[in-house]
């Protein structure tokens, strides 16, 4: 019998675990055919959500949970959960019901035709403003053009992946992770399902606009080099009008004299070229850092307890 795994991250959602845990039971009972296992991630949760996990445990021993020792974010909670799955596959969904289970049955249709890695994309995202669902769209547009792959728009963490997928994601344990831009670089074969992706039914979300902007950096600094290209070519093009602009006014000088003027302008170029070597010394920085976290080679996360066990 096949075993499928269902990976939720887990960060102060004390409301939303009653409402979501009898949706995956009838997910689970209307496919007898597979084993299953809940694995719950606990990623530094400041509510009773470990407490819920517990109880979970305690009276359905399908739920599994890992609870880490602080909050490391989603990117590294979900690393967590694919050290930590045993299925043959596995499905990641946000514990706010966001993501309906409903659609889990179908991905599992197209995985037993072959597909390694099902994932689901949005028709709607929901209640979101407007400024963030346009902010979010041009954040996938920058990245796709700017990529070697292509990294898919309106396509989050809900998917099913395969143990050939899952495996390969183990490997990449770089601290600076972007998970979404990490499923497509590690290839396999892809099928997409759409879905309305619903509100929170609790609780609130914990992503913010600075949040947001700072992934957005992780996410194009992880996986191109363009920024650092744009600061070169930005220079080069500078460099030359500058040049030009030098040969011009050396060319008026001989010719038409130069009396003791363009103050303005001097100042103008100076802190024009003075912002653009502050802008790409900035782009520089973000990679050195990058670099400085990754050569530290810490652990991406530390496990406090697994099932009522400690193992720290």
């Amino acid at each position: 019998m096949k075993k499928i795994s269902i990976l939720i991250p887990c960060y102060n959602e004390e409301k939303s675990l009653p409402l979501l845990y009898p949706e995956l039971v009838k997910l689970m009972e209307s496919q007898p055919a597979y084993d299953w296992e809940l694995m719950f991630v606990n990623d530094g949760s400041r509510d009773a959500t470990l407490d819920g996990l517990k109880r979970l445990r305690a009276q359905d021993n399908r739920v599994n949970y890992v609870d880490l020792s602080r909050n490391f974010g989603k990117e590294a909670a979900m690393l967590a959960g694919f050290d930590y799955v045993t299925g043959d596959c596995m499905v990641i969904i946000d514990a706010d019901l966001q993501h309906p289970p409903t659609l889990i049955p179908e991905m599992i249709q197209w995985w037993e035709q072959g597909y390694d890695d099902v994932y689901a994309k949005r028709r709607s995202r929901g209640k979101e403003s407007w400024l963030r669902k346009h902010l979010s769209l041009q954040f996938y547009k920058i990245l796709q053009s700017s990529s070697r792959f292509d990294v898919l728009p309106n396509v989050g963490d809900f998917r099913l992946l395969d143990r050939s997928c899952i495996n390969a994601l183990r490997k990449m344990r770089e601290s600076e992770r972007y998970t979404k831009g990490m499923y497509s670089w590690i290839g396999f074969k892809k099928k997409d399902v759409e879905f309305e992706q619903g509100d929170r039914v609790a609780g609130e979300s914990s992503w913010n606009y600075r949040q947001l902007f700072s992934f957005a950096i992780d996410g194009i600094t992880s996986f191109t080099n363009f920024p650092l290209r744009l600061s070169t070519i930005v220079g080069f093009v500078v460099s030359l009008c500058a040049f030009i602009y030098m040969i011009y006014v050396f060319i008026k000088a001989l010719v038409w004299g130069d009396p003791v003027q363009g103050y303005p302008t001097l100042v103008i170029l100076i802190l024009f070229l003075g912002g653009i070597q502050l802008l790409s010394l900035g782009v520089i920085g973000e990679y050195i850092g990058r670099i400085y976290n990754e050569t530290k080679n810490r652990p991406d996360y530390i496990v406090r307890e697994f099932n009522n066990e400690k193992v720290v």
